[in-house]
């Protein structure tokens, strides 16, 4: 049997076979057919996926959270091991290929049938402008699909998923570009799309453009971070002036390490902590070296991470937002405004927009007839405003944020494997 997986940066999903629907999406969690990706490695007991996994880490419980573990794909780390608590080592494939099990023991508790082929979605670059690295992303992903049992992978761009989910409601052919922005990359795609084509297997020729940037919504996540949080910690500040010298900036490397989900443990370790406390002098305010050290001794840098996400999600919805950092300094709070995330968040912005511009030019059009929004971070209105905008006269559609590629795996993969 075969299933369909949205292995995400943040979410994941998964599609199975279904005499009535022809293919429908597994709940997860209850009440879900979604579930972060995220496991968590305790260290007495079982590891924990999902919501669960991210509970046991709120919890406090002794062990260590791993989430965007799809972000490591292309990356030298996925060779490497990493602690994971209680002097237990994991390589990061181990913990690719991990979540992907307890996917496919879900797919397979729900149909009750073995899956041993698997179409699984890919962004359009794993790794900007190298293609090499590019090719390793996907192979490391296929060898941890076959490791748990996955005997033919299929791979289909993201973004093509969501055209064809958002093909299955439309009544007349059209050309829609599809903006696909999650926790890793930015997607695009533009894509010929209609009732008639829908018929056929092969839609290469459909495809008239793809092209994508390694930007999206962890990266947002460490801007907020390092221009709302850590500068309470003592990033951008200056040290004390010595000798009538002019005071120099706080070496920032601590503070970009914090502000990057699988680095933040490296800040952890035994020398490098030692280095920071001997830091002490480069500091002209002493409260920002004990909050740094606070966070390094009490490893709260997952938590810091958290709630920049957070503080990003309450800006896109209300304006403004309170951050609570109480548990590193009683009372310590800080604020971010709109105008203060636009700030942060500008550069990157931009990089997105251009990417979507260039997928047009790539087409050899001026103007398409839809915009098809998916992926966590469209949610950001500021974002999606900006896409829009360049793109004036094409009508907005918006698909499930976080199902709409799974749906469109499921469709891909019930017309590659349901005839085999």
């Amino acid at each position: 049997m075969y299933c369909a997986i949205d292995f995400g940066t943040s979410n994941s999903a998964v599609a199975v076979p279904d005499a009535a629907r022809g293919m429908r999406l597994v709940e997860l969690e209850p009440g879900q057919a979604t579930m972060p990706t995220a496991v968590f490695y305790a260290v007495d007991g079982p590891e924990q996926f999902g919501r669960a996994a991210v509970a046991a880490y709120v919890d406090g419980l002794d062990g260590r959270l791993m989430r965007s573990m799809k972000s490591i794909l292309g990356s030298s780390l996925i060779a490497q091991t990493t602690e994971v608590g209680g002097g237990r080592g994991v390589k990061y494939l181990d913990i690719v290929a991990g979540y992907l099990r307890h996917l496919k023991r879900r797919a397979e508790a729900d149909a009750k049938l073995r899956m041993e082929r698997v179409v699984l979605g890919r962004p359009v670059f794993f790794v900007d402008d190298d293609a090499a690295r590019d090719a390793q992303a996907q192979a490391a992903l296929e060898a941890a699909a076959r490791q748990v049992g996955f005997a033919e992978v299929h791979f289909q761009y993201e973004p093509i998923a969501a055209a064809f989910d958002h093909e299955r409601r439309i009544a007349h052919e059209e050309v829609v570009l599809v903006a696909d922005i999650g926790g890793g990359t930015s997607d695009f795609s533009i894509v010929r799309v209609g009732p008639q084509r829908a018929r056929r297997l092969e839609r290469k020729d459909d495809i008239l453009a793809n092209h994508g940037v390694h930007v999206a919504g962890t990266d947002f996540d460490r801007r907020i971070e390092l221009a709302a949080i850590l500068p309470a910690f003592g990033y951008g500040s200056l040290g004390p002036s010595l000798n009538g010298a002019p005071p120099r900036e706080v070496p920032s490397g601590v503070y970009f390490d914090l502000a990057t989900w699988h680095l933040i443990n490296t800040v952890y370790n035994p020398q490098r902590v030692a280095e920071l406390r001997a830091m002490r002098g480069f500091y002209a305010d002493a409260r920002q070296h004990q909050r740094l050290m606070t966070v390094v001794d009490e490893r709260l840098g997952h938590e810091l991470a958290a709630r920049a996400e957070a503080a990003k999600i309450a800006v896109a919805e209300g304006g403004r937002s309170t951050i609570d950092l109480s548990s590193v300094e009683r009372g310590l709070a800080v604020e971010l405004s709109e105008p203060q995330a636009l700030a942060a968040l500008e550069h990157d912005m931009g990089r997105i927009v251009e990417a979507a511009r260039e997928t047009a030019r790539a087409a050899g059009l001026g103007a398409v007839d839809a915009l098809y929004f998916t992926g966590g971070s469209t949610g950001l209105r500021l974002l999606a405003q900006r896409i829009a905008a360049a793109f004036p006269g094409a009508r907005i559609v918006r698909g499930d944020r976080f199902a709409s590629v799974a749906g469109g795996l499921a469709v891909f993969a019930q017309r590659w494997y349901g005839n085999a």
